[in-house]
């Protein structure tokens, strides 16, 4: 049953819902990309499949409009899975939910919604099909897997498209044109360890940490949210001090660019201490609800009994872990100089896995100063030997420098203004965004990116704001309308 379908502007909101219906997470966009294809042949529009698998769509310029700049229109159609505890939800076989919410709000049901990219990719589609916008030559690039990676992005070849000016359709505040973002780099700490039997006279703990907020690495960095593989570690060092406890396993977040939202672990506790963990972890929790009060009001921490694991880590193993996530830098590490109030570089400290003898310590960094983003890899490097460890550093991006004197800057700060009657903000975003990989291979593109209100994405607190996906919609209009002559 359609949800969606009574909001301004139809055409979006229905393209929007198609694409919740068809399961599209980061790695798994097949059927994502065959409905696309064939809802292009359905409509009469040119589409192809680069090598890679991006979608690249092609419209002839309406008439009297031949002579204008040529343009693409891009989005990415992947999106980050990621769903409540309390929400079971397969992201590869099962559809979005969305609900329109009283307060003008679109929302999920449990997980995350989607809107990042799935409005950019919905708007750029109702362009496609429409027959009474105003626009010049189009391309449409709909990219791959930019969450886990930008895979599309930095596939895409030379060439492969004609156009001369990108509008990047997946920034997340209306009224807001982008023209610079923060490069990224991934670094992942591996150690392999050999399991130890427990010992006689050991009690089972479960350690709970659930309800934080996470959101999107970049954009919600700032807020100061609590990250669980930290807090789980504050415990865990806490409980191995004063109550001797063994550590089995420990789990915290799953993907790379979201904050992480909820860890566990398994400990062994010889059995006299067993009541004095309880009590630890009970303080503990106590004490961090109490420090993160204004930022994460559903902070749950709980102990739970249960049967005692059969192996544990050594204990030198088990202290380096600690002391290495303990170490290792998190959250904002430095704001700009050049831009008041944007955040210059970061870390998240993003997945542990510790467990059956392999521990897996992954973060993304995050930089609009390459060597700024190069020097917080070479202290993930220093911290993970210090802690006997290999660290990979890969997936590197570049950020994208900002040009203030860009003609579509310029065009759609006066295009914005005459609509709307109040001059756009023009920033830089501390987010990855696929400009700065275009402009490798097309350095000659003159790019912008803008979109509607999206809050908290890559978290089931994910939503869309209903009134600025009608001014987006809007602003595209008028900005393909009035793209200057070439």
């Amino acid at each position: 049953m359609a949800v969606l379908n009574k909001l301004y502007p139809t055409a979006l909101w229905e393209n929007f819902e198609n694409i919740c219906n068809i399961p599209h997470p980061s790695k798994h966009e097949e059927k994502l990309v065959a409905w696309m294809m064939n809802w292009a042949k359905e409509n009469n529009i040119g589409c192809t499949k680069d090598k890679i698998g991006n979608l690249i769509f092609r419209k002839p310029a309406t008439k009297g409009m031949e002579n204008r700049v040529p343009v693409i229109l891009q989005a990415h159609v992947d999106m980050v899975p990621q769903a409540n505890a309390s929400t079971k939800h397969d992201f590869t076989k099962d559809p979005i939910k969305p609900r329109v919410c009283e307060d003008g709000w679109v929302r999920a049901t449990g997980t995350t919604l989607g809107a990042d990219n799935g409005i950019g990719g919905a708007a750029a589609m109702a362009v496609l099909a429409s027959k009474d916008i105003a626009h010049g030559p189009l391309e449409v690039l709909l990219t791959i897997d930019e969450e886990t990676g930008m895979t599309g992005a930095f596939g895409l070849k030379k060439g492969e498209l004609k156009g001369e000016i990108l509008i990047n359709l997946d920034s997340e505040t209306e009224g807001e044109l982008y023209v610079g973002c923060a490069g990224g780099l991934d670094g992942v700490i591996t150690k392999t360890y050999r399991p130890a039997a427990t010992p006689a006279g050991m009690k089972g703990i479960q350690i709970l940490i659930t309800g934080l907020n996470g959101g999107h690495s970049g954009m919600d960095i700032i807020l100061g949210r609590g990250n669980a593989n930290k807090l789980m570690t504050r415990i865990l060092s806490a409980a191995t001090e004063k109550c001797g406890i063994q550590l089995s396993s420990f789990v915290g977040g799953n993907l790379r660019n979201a904050i992480p939202r909820e860890a566990v672990a398994v400990v062994a506790v010889p059995e006299e201490n067993e009541k004095a963990l309880t009590k630890l972890v009970n303080a503990m929790a106590k004490i961090l609800k109490s420090e993160f009060a204004a930022t994460e009001p559903g902070l749950t921490i709980k102990a739970k009994a249960i049967d005692a694991p059969a192996k544990v880590m050594p204990a030198a193993v088990q202290q380096a872990l600690l002391d290495m996530v303990f170490a290792l830098p998190n959250g904002v590490l430095r704001m700009s100089d050049s831009m008041p109030g944007l955040v210059e570089t970061s870390n998240n400290l993003a997945i542990v896995k510790a467990e059956n003898g392999h521990i897996e310590v992954s973060s993304l960094m995050r930089s609009s100063v390459d060597s700024a983003k190069e020097a917080v890899g070479q202290r993930m490097t220093a911290v993970a030997r210090l802690a006997g460890a290999k660290i990979s550093l890969e997936g590197a991006y570049p950020g994208w420098k900002p040009n203030l004197e860009s003609p579509i800057l310029n065009t759609a700060k006066k295009v914005y203004k005459d609509k709307f009657k109040k001059e756009p903000a023009f920033m830089a975003i501390h987010a990855g965004l696929e400009c700065a990989l275009f402009s490798v291979n097309y350095p000659n593109w003159d790019m912008i990116s803008f979109g509607p209100t999206i809050m908290h994405p890559h978290s089931p607190d994910e939503r869309v704001n209903i009134e600025s996906v009608g001014k987006f919609w809007d602003f595209i209009v008028a900005l393909l309308k009035n793209i200057p002559k070439k």
